[in-house]
């Protein structure tokens, strides 16, 4: 069976209504980046962090896979499919794909703040600042801040260099070190990259570039594969 990797960025899902960090219009214009998105901006003031991914939760909770979502699902009735997103959402598994790795971590989950190994499910859409882990330090986001570690690195660069298919989905390719998994595709690979900025992009050997969004590039993709 051959294999899928498929690497997702926030435009796979700016069509179920989760807006974008970069583009115009993004979630970021609102934010300073280092006082919501940053060790420091916890240590600095953790309550204004805590309501910052709050208002998140919400908004992804709320939202529901789009056409792209569930048409990637699909492929797994072919091929041996990896899911890598850089998202924070939970939309690719409420759509059903059964492997995902979050790059920088997932808005449904808690985590310790001192000890990163101790992961909690966010029951509603809140997490208290009163809430502890078991061993009594407070429960903060499970997120990959600005200057911390992305600890799914080496793994997500195990799956890429396998891929016999790699899919690059409404990313813009300028979120380090997560970009730097286009480097470890094979050559001799099929790639496919779908953005609407796609056609702006250097392109790698073997790769189809598709300027379109999602939701409209993503399920008609999947049909030719499943062809």
């Amino acid at each position: 069976m051959k294999k899928i990797v498929v690497f997702t960025g926030s435009g796979v899902s700016a069509e179920s209504g989760i807006r974008t960090f970069r583009d115009s219009g993004g979630l970021w214009e609102n934010y300073n980046v280092m006082e919501v998105a940053t060790p420091q901006a916890w240590e600095a003031n953790p309550a204004k962090v805590q309501q910052f991914y709050n208002e998140r939760r919400k908004q992804v909770l709320q939202a529901s896979p789009n056409d792209a979502h569930h048409a990637l699902k699909l492929l797994e009735g072919k091929y041996e499919v990896t899911i890598i997103t850089q998202n924070i959402d939970d939309l690719h598994e409420r759509a059903g794909s059964s492997n995902v790795m979050h790059l920088h971590g997932e808005i449904t989950k808690a985590r310790s703040s001192r000890y990163p190994e101790l992961i909690y499910p966010v029951d509603g859409d809140e997490i208290s600042m009163d809430a502890r882990c078991e061993k009594g330090f407070p429960l903060r986001p499970f997120i990959v801040w600005f200057g911390e570690p992305v600890p799914m690195m080496d793994k997500a660069i195990m799956k890429v260099a396998q891929a016999d298919i790699f899919i690059i989905i409404g990313t813009s390719l300028e979120v380090y070190p997560a970009a730097s998994l286009i480097d470890f595709a094979k050559e001799q690979a099929e790639k496919y990259f779908i953005d609407p900025g796609a056609s702006e992009k250097g392109h790698l050997p073997n790769m189809t570039i598709i300027a379109s969004t999602a939701g409209k590039a993503v399920p008609a993709l999947v049909k030719k594969l499943l062809a």
